[in-house]
Formats: structure tokens, C-alpha cells, sequence
């Protein structure tokens, strides 16, 4: 030997840059896709105005708030213009008073009568029409 020492080839150049760009994009799109979708005003004081209210009670600590709301998020388009969908944050005094009222946890849904009597509330609901039934029940088309 010459003393020289010989390394094992390694990745050129333009395909670590290749690679460290894909990685970008892929964490990019994994960010992207835990935005929420659509807002849910907090605006609780809406409630009993005129509009029949969905409200989601939603705790950050925990995904099952946060699937509820894809779940009304299915359904939005068609009753946008006829029901409020609101959230009540539970990390929020407010928040947690209006829970507490209607014993609500994470997940929780109720669909509000335009002047504010609860009609329907509902655990985790699992389906969209769990949620289109009740408001078919109220007559919210």
C-alpha cells in the first residue's frame, strides 16, 4: 500500500441536494395536512340568535376534537348557510364554563335550536349522518 487510504464512494453532490429537497417537501406536506381545515368561530354569543348552532367542544391535548371537526367539515358546504358551526376551545375559561354547563369534553357536539335550546348532542360522533339526521330531525335543511 502507499499509505494513501481509498474511502467507499459516496452519494455526489447533486443527489444529496436531491435528497434533502424531498425531505423538505415531504415534512412541508405533513405540516400542511395538520392544518386545521375550515375555522370554527368561538364566537359562542351567536348561539340562540336566529341560526340553529352546531358547537364541537375541541381540547388540543387530544386528536378526537380535531377528527369531529373534519367530520362537520363534510357537511359544511351544505348547511353553511343555515347553521352556525362554532367551537368551544376547552383550554379557554370561557370555554371551559361553557362545557361545564353543557357537559361537554372533547369531541362533544350539539346542535343548538335557533333560539338556543339544545335539541341534539352527541359523544364523538362517528358518521356524518349521525350529525345530518338530528339536523334533518330539526327541520335544517
Amino acid at each position: 500500500m502507499n499509505g494513501k487510504t481509498r474511502s467507499a464512494p459516496g452519494l455526489p453532490g447533486w443527489a444529496k441536494t436531491l435528497m434533502t429537497l424531498v425531505l423538505i417537501v415531504c415534512v412541508g406536506a405533513l405540516l400542511w395536512a395538520q392544518l386545521p381545515r375550515g375555522a370554527f368561530s368561538t364566537d359562542l354569543s351567536r348561539i340562540g340568535q336566529g341560526t340553529p348552532a352546531l358547537v364541537v367542544a375541541r381540547d388540543k391535548n387530544y386528536l378526537a376534537g380535531a377528527e369531529v371537526m373534519d367530520l362537520l367539515n363534510r357537511i359544511r358546504p351544505d348547511y353553511k348557510d343555515k347553521v352556525e358551526f362554532l367551537a368551544v376551545h376547552l383550554g379557554h375559561p370561557d370555554g371551559q364554563a361553557f362545557a361545564r354547563r353543557f357537559g361537554m369534553v372533547d369531541a362533544t357536539v350539539i346542535l343548538f335550536s335557533a333560539d338556543g335550546t339544545p335539541l341534539a348532542k352527541f359523544a364523538i360522533p362517528q358518521t356524518t349522518a349521525q350529525i345530518r339526521d338530528a339536523l334533518d330531525a330539526a327541520n335544517i335543511r
